[in-house]
């Protein structure tokens, strides 16, 4: 029997979000159910809300950020117990029997992972999947992840998208103490990967085009800021990067950022899902330096990522908004207007 739940969601191309009713699955042997308490608000919600991207089916109801308690199991569940808290992060399902699921990396799932919303849905015929702007969620054991009790949950919820999503890189490409780090761009990733750099033992440079910007860089663990449209500035810090984490989110000039790297340094774009503007392939060939990407995270890693903010007190900069404000919050957020992450309170959905 499926449960029938209060959702916020999209029913529609270019309409707001408002209240909606969707079905979640019964709990199977392998289920948890989730009643959500928060759920944090990423860009990649709006994009998929108003079909940015393409491929929006409708209705939609975004949330992948998703803290909450657990409510039911399944009698072939053993990792959790009624009342855990726990999290739920971009992926809530994939094959788990390719070579990528096999090494922990669902995220590269060749058969496609199930995304916690907007994926179709294995469960339900015909539906595709609802994410966590809603009151509860039935998740596969395997894509359920435990979140310390000595860290805000609510601050938590973040940690989910941008906390794994800058947090991967950093240790794919061993980033360790005494290692210079640069962070560009100062939003819902770029504050994150400042306070994992820092924690790592790394010496953290925000790079931004901004002023405004470095007392705040300061505060989140930055130990200098360099205004990239300082030319001078610049040209002093060239070639001195081990490493960098590219995370603005559009089309951009990379050859400025490309000579900060040192000779076999890497930077990797965590932001821009469209094309970038044209660089020089000499700056690369010239001191064998890299470029490359990255996704998400496997579950076992976002664990390690989470029990690391356990022990090192590591949560998002957050603000904490009402359901019934989630369309002013998807504009402010589309105009930078937020410090750095809005997280739903869903007690507000109950209401």
């Amino acid at each position: 029997m499926t449960l029938i739940t209060k959702a916020f969601g999209v029913k529609e191309e270019n309409k707001p979000l408002e209240p909606l009713e969707i079905q979640r699955r019964p709990v199977g042997d392998n289920d948890v159910k989730i009643d959500i308490i928060y759920c944090g608000v990423c860009h990649s919600d709006i994009h998929t809300a108003r079909n940015e991207w393409g491929g929006s089916k409708y209705p939609v109801v975004p949330g992948h950020e998703i803290i909450g308690r657990v409510a039911a199991i399944g009698i072939g569940v053993k990792k959790f117990k009624v009342g855990d808290l726990v999290g739920v992060g971009c992926m809530v399902d994939s094959c788990q029997e390719c070579n990528q699921c096999k090494n922990d990396l669902e995220q590269f799932c060749e058969k496609g992972a199930t995304y916690t919303y907007n994926s179709k849905d294995k469960h339900i015929e015909g539906q595709r999947t609802f994410g966590g702007y809603s009151n509860e969620i039935v998740v596969d054991k395997e894509f359920v992840l435990n979140i310390p009790e000595n860290i805000d949950p609510a601050a938590a919820a973040p940690l989910l998208c941008a906390g794994i999503t800058t947090w991967s890189p950093l240790k794919h490409w061993n980033v360790k103490k005494g290692d210079k780090v640069g962070v560009i761009g100062l939003g819902g990733l770029g504050h994150m990967g400042v306070k994992f750099a820092n924690a790592l033992g790394a010496h953290v440079v925000m790079i931004t085009t901004s002023p405004s910007k470095i007392e705040d860089a300061k505060k989140l663990g930055a130990h200098e800021v360099l205004i990239s449209k300082d030319t001078e500035a610049m040209k002093a810090q060239k070639q001195s990067f081990d490493f960098i984490l590219n995370t603005i989110p559009v089309g951009h000039k990379m050859d400025p950022y490309i000579s900060l790297l040192k000779n076999d340094a890497t930077m990797v774009l965590v932001g821009a899902i469209e094309p970038l503007e044209p660089f020089h392939g000499g700056a690369l060939i010239r001191g064998r330096k890299r470029i490359s990407g990255s996704l998400i995270g496997g579950i076992k890693e976002t664990q390690e990522m989470l029990d690391f903010c356990g022990e090192h007190n590591i949560v998002s900069d957050i603000e904490m908004i009402d359901i019934k404000n989630i369309n002013e919050a998807y504009d402010r957020v589309v105009k930078a207007d937020v410090k750095y992450r809005f997280v739903i309170d869903m007690a507000s959905l109950k209401g």
